[in-house]
């Protein structure tokens, strides 16, 4: 799935969110130095339901009419995993981490999590 960085933008808006979103709340939602122009939420929300990065999950009522919603769907985070996959084909995983590590703050819950996955996944390779 190759996602614009406005369609991203907008998958993190609905993730943050945590619940399904209308179109004026995703734009209500939205960080003010977002890439993309108001009027164009709806042009956006159709392209990501093309690319299934979203899906309608229901109606709400919106001064006298119905407004739908929305969610991501998984397939937004297969294309992270396929971004992340694209990169350590690239670079080794020593130096991509140690980036991560260095220009990110990773708090210590996220630290204990990798190592919880490491330990996981080297059993299974045992």
């Amino acid at each position: 799935m190759d996602l614009t960085k406005s369609e991203l933008e907008i998958i993190e808006v609905l993730w943050n969110a945590k619940r399904p979103l209308t179109g004026t709340e995703i734009v209500q939602l939205s960080p003010k130095d977002k890439s993309w122009k108001d009027s164009s939420i709806h042009i956006l929300i159709n392209s990501l339901l093309k690319k299934n990065a979203i899906k309608e999950s229901g109606f709400v009522k919106t001064g006298k009419g119905y407004g739908r919603t929305f969610t991501a769907t998984d397939r937004c985070e297969e294309y992270y995993v396929e971004y992340l996959a694209s990169i350590i084909k690239r670079t080794s995983l020593k130096k991509l981490f140690a980036a991560l590590f260095d220009n990110s703050k990773m708090s210590e819950e996220n630290i204990f999590e990798l190592e919880e996955l490491l330990k996981k996944y080297k059993g299974e390779v045992k």
